[in-house]
């Protein structure tokens, strides 16, 4: 069991999708080896036993999960495996696995990247032209930054075009306040998936705090885009890059949601 435990960490353990798909080239499938998917409780949270054994991280960590929400989340991921371990459909276990071997070390920095994103996001910075797209961006994206002013006590600035602006101290501080209250290495894990995924800290804390909900907050980081769409047509191949980015967002929403419970 163990071997075959060690051939699905190397397929789980890198976070970027090309390269676990070049991984996934090279090496077949392993066959789903156990016959019971089980949460079980250890002294400071939840994990997942395989035919009763704990499931372990690519790094040799016990799995452990803030609640039992979280746990059937991954349960059902290793649960729904048939014949074979496809690990592109575990994008759970792959978060967890991230959240374990690596944010769980490097908390604060991980919450500081997030907050160099609040610095150059991208609600604040808006189209020159046209004008349906500026009034797209002003009429949607500036009840989010009104919710920022109202949450944090402080304005972000705007900018036109792509020239950076730098935001003012105190509201990336408040911003770093309102963030640092999160201290779990999966809520963080999941925060920081969110906000590189739609490119926006703002969106992110904005759904964290109940301001906007995921879905909403996975539209507004896509206007631009959405607008381009209906200007020239779609892409089928960014629609597919977009469609396996949907996934893995409503994932780390999902699981975000599941910590709290």
């Amino acid at each position: 069991m163990r071997d075959e435990l060690t051939a699905i960490s190397d397929m789980l353990s890198d976070e970027d999708p090309v390269r676990r798909a070049q991984i996934k080239m090279h090496k077949p499938l392993p066959k789903r080896f156990y016959k019971t998917v089980d949460i079980g409780r250890t002294d400071d949270g939840w994990t997942i036993l395989l035919d009763g054994k704990k499931l372990k991280t690519p790094s040799k960590n016990t799995l452990r999960l803030p609640s039992e929400a979280a746990a059937h989340l991954l349960r059902a991921e290793w649960d729904d495996q048939k014949d074979v371990i496809q690990p592109t459909r575990m994008p759970a276990t792959r978060l967890v696995n991230s959240a374990l071997d690596g944010v769980a070390a490097n908390v604060a920095e991980v919450l500081e990247d997030i907050v160099r994103f609040s610095g150059s996001d991208l609600l604040c910075y808006r189209a020159e032209s046209p004008q349906s797209l500026v009034l797209r961006q002003n009429e949607l994206w500036d009840p989010a930054l009104e919710w920022a002013h109202g949450h944090l006590g402080s304005r972000f600035i705007l900018a036109q075009g792509i020239v950076y602006q730098e935001q003012p101290a105190q509201t990336v501080e408040a911003f770093r306040t309102a963030l640092q209250q999160h201290t779990d290495p999966l809520v963080v894990a999941c925060l920081h998936s969110m906000t590189t995924l739609t490119g926006s800290a703002i969106l992110t804390l904005a759904v964290v705090k109940g301001g906007i909900d995921a879905e909403q907050a996975w539209s507004l980081a896509h206007l631009d885009e959405d607008w381009n769409i209906e200007q020239w047509g779609t892409d089928e191949e960014q629609l597919h890059r977009r469609a396996l980015r949907k996934v893995e967002y409503a994932t780390s929403c999902a699981m975000l949601a599941a910590c709290s419970q």
